[in-house]
């Protein structure tokens, strides 16, 4: 989850764009308090709930990097991945990255190896089901045994013709979704609002990383962080 916020100044508007699980996220917001500010959530899954606090606390709230985007509690805009690749390349997607993950030898599975969202596929080796303790200890074996790498370099080659993009992120899982349907989508809703600056924080913001595209986008100032 990330979040925006806007620093409303007589001379400047500048747009924080920061990932909540890093340390830098609460030294902002005692930094700006004084200042008007607008919060922007940049959640991986949308809210379920129609009336979901998050969705008129804030301004903007963007899920699955701003496919579906809400405005003062109003939604927006919904992408859809199963419109735009249909089903029958959908189902190949799905089932290659079912054997894949059957075949796979690693240390413990769990489940929930799929999760299908409005815009995006995710995807988690161990699956998601597994518990913090179980995270923690994937992520290292991940570290040195590159196995997202290796099955996202798997899917680019047999996926190659489909225009999608592999992001890797957290600490389980990468993202599978069609190109420019990544972080910088959200900026759409709010280049309009006349920013001057608009800087990123972020920790994945290596290539293949779910931040780097933001990060590296002309349209922010990117800063890499560590937790």
């Amino acid at each position: 989850m990330s979040c925006l916020l806007l620093e409303g100044g007589q001379k400047r508007k500048s747009l924080f764009l920061v990932s909540s699980v890093l340390s830098v996220f609460p030294f902002l917001l005692q930094t700006l308090s004084t200042q008007p500010l607008v919060l922007l959530l940049l959640q991986k899954k949308k809210t379920k709930q129609k009336n979901n606090k998050a969705t008129t606390a804030y301004d903007y709230v963007f899920a699955e990097n701003g496919l579906v985007a809400y405005k003062a509690g109003e939604l927006l805009e919904i992408q859809s991945l199963k419109k735009l690749l249909g089903e029958d390349n959908l189902k190949k997607l799905i089932n290659f990255v079912l054997r894949y993950v059957a075949d796979l030898d690693i240390p413990i599975k769990r489940g929930t190896f799929i999760e299908f969202r409005n815009g995006m596929i995710n995807v988690s080796p161990i699956g998601r089901n597994c518990s913090q303790e179980e995270r923690d200890e994937f992520e290292r074996f991940d570290e040195g045994a590159g196995v997202r790498k290796a099955m996202v370099a798997a899917l680019q080659k047999e996926f190659a013709g489909l225009g999608l993009t592999y992001s890797i992120g957290g600490q389980i899982s990468f993202d599978v979704f069609p190109k420019g349907w990544d972080k910088t989508y959200c900026l759409r809703f709010v280049e309009a609002d006349g920013f001057d600056d608009i800087h990123f924080f972020g920790d994945k913001t290596f290539p293949g990383g779910n931040d780097f595209e933001i990060f590296e986008s002309e349209k922010t100032k990117g800063h890499t962080v560590t937790r």
